[in-house]
């Protein structure tokens, strides 16, 4: 089953859900914000994923801002990172599309037209 961690004032998560509506996959949907990843399901998404840990932050966030997380992110070992990203769902960079054995992270559509294999 599919499952795509968005936040609904977030265009990139509309934008992924419509294509996702769109190419008629269903999905399960999750607040980020409301249900925020624990640090435990980051560090097993960020193994399947392939992806570094910095690219699981929200970069444009206010509160990656506030928190002058930019110099962090280079400094912070994993584990205290995972925590940082745990702490807040707006922390995290999203929609994250999670289908079991693979993450995406934020939506660039000819990576999920990949994973779906839709043309």
């Amino acid at each position: 089953m599919i499952t795509v961690l968005c936040y609904p004032k977030c265009g990139t998560c509309r934008k992924a859900e419509k294509w996702l509506k769109e190419n008629n996959i269903e999905y399960t949907y999750r607040p980020i914000k409301e249900q925020n990843p624990t640090s435990d399901e980051l560090k097993q998404w960020l193994g399947k994923s392939g992806l570094t840990i910095n690219k699981f932050f929200n970069t444009s966030g206010l509160l990656y801002k506030k928190m002058n997380m930019k110099e962090k992110v280079k400094q912070l070992p994993e584990d205290e990172l995972l925590r940082i990203l745990a702490s807040d769902g707006l922390m995290v960079k999203r929609p994250i599309l999670l289908n079991g054995e693979k993450v995406l992270v934020g939506f660039r559509e000819e990576e999920w037209k990949e994973m779906f294999s839709v043309r």
